[in-house]
């Protein structure tokens, strides 16, 4: 019998049809963009040799221990994979987890420079008065601001973040700073990037995008303290993780005028109820996890997934594996 490969959402439109002209597997699927459900998901690794799965499905040590015995890998369409139990993984054993680095940088960095220039300019609220019948031109209402001789700060200087100062500092950007666990000189000398504590970095930047990992030293580091450091006239955009900010002191900040706009295409949950205060703060815009959200970036995902299931069920090396040493 062919081995099991399992894949819990409808594939953009050329991975798909790829995925359905494999003949070295029995692929079953979740032929859908609504949200696998729970006991689905359960009942279908037991019997996978393969799973392929998002960001929306929770891999937990429910499902690992519902995966039979024959589940070798797991392959996530995303470059994170902090919705998956790694200790389980581990605990388990034999099983491994691809994931789909350097394929979305140059959308993510798209999509985080297009919520930049939409805070600075005041989009959402230009919107909102163009559907509702008003605008026209005005020379002192509605207007934003711009980027000229200003202060970048990067939260996280690897491929996005690099590629995201790259595209920003042709906006007239005086400075770039930029935070991390370590300085990376490599990365910061072509675009003249100076390593700074991370208060600093909120001290300084004028404009804040955070383009780091969840994990347990980010995790709600843009709480109230963060806040209250930043600028009054500081743009924070956030394309990396919902939980790396803390939502309910961000709501805090821009009602009290700690910081000028939010705009984030990452929340916690999401999507954010449509209710969410958050949503319709005239200073936040919410755009709904969009980042990697083009035809290429997509497929190229989908196919490293594909890549990554077929290498593990075959017990070959996969091209993009998560050390789980």
């Amino acid at each position: 019998m062919r081995p099991i490969l399992f894949v819990t959402s409808q594939l953009p439109a050329l991975a798909q049809q790829r995925l359905e002209a494999l003949t070295e597997v029995k692929v079953v699927q979740h032929a859908s963009t609504h949200p696998i459900s729970r006991p689905e998901l359960l009942a279908a690794v037991s019997t996978a040799d393969g799973l392929i799965c998002v960001l929306s499905n929770k891999i937990d040590a429910e499902v690992v221990e519902a995966a039979g015995p024959q589940l070798r890998v797991i392959s996530t369409i995303s470059v994170g994979y902090d919705h998956i139990d790694l200790d389980a993984l581990r605990r388990r054993g034999g099983i491994s987890l691809g994931f789909t680095p350097n394929v979305l940088t140059d959308a993510t960095a798209d999509t985080t420079v297009l919520l930049a220039l939409m805070a600075a300019r005041r989009v959402k609220q230009a919107l909102q008065t163009v559907a509702a019948g008003g605008g026209g031109f005005s020379l002192s209402t509605g207007l934003g601001s711009q980027f000229t001789a200003k202060t970048l700060g990067i939260v996280g200087l690897g491929r996005i973040g690099c590629a995201t100062a790259a595209r920003l500092l042709p906006f007239g950007i005086s400075r770039v700073v930029y935070s991390g666990s370590q300085p990376r000189d490599d990365r910061a000398g072509p675009l003249n990037a100076q390593f700074v504590s991370f208060e600093e970095l909120l001290r300084e930047s004028d404009l804040v995008c955070i383009c780091c990992p969840l994990n347990e030293r980010t995790a709600g580091i843009f709480n109230r303290r963060a806040f209250a450091i930043m600028k009054p006239t500081a743009i924070l955009v956030n394309t990396a993780r919902g939980a790396i900010v803390n939502q309910d002191d961000l709501l805090e900040a821009l009602d009290k005028g700690l910081i000028a706009h939010a705009a984030l295409d990452v929340t916690v949950p999401e999507p954010l109820p449509g209710d969410h205060p958050l949503v319709g703060h005239p200073h936040c815009t919410i755009l709904p996890h969009i980042g990697s959200a083009t035809e290429e970036t997509r497929n190229a995902m989908s196919n490293l997934a594909i890549d990554n299931a077929l290498a593990g069920i075959k017990g070959q090396a996969l091209k993009a594996k998560v050390d789980l040493d």
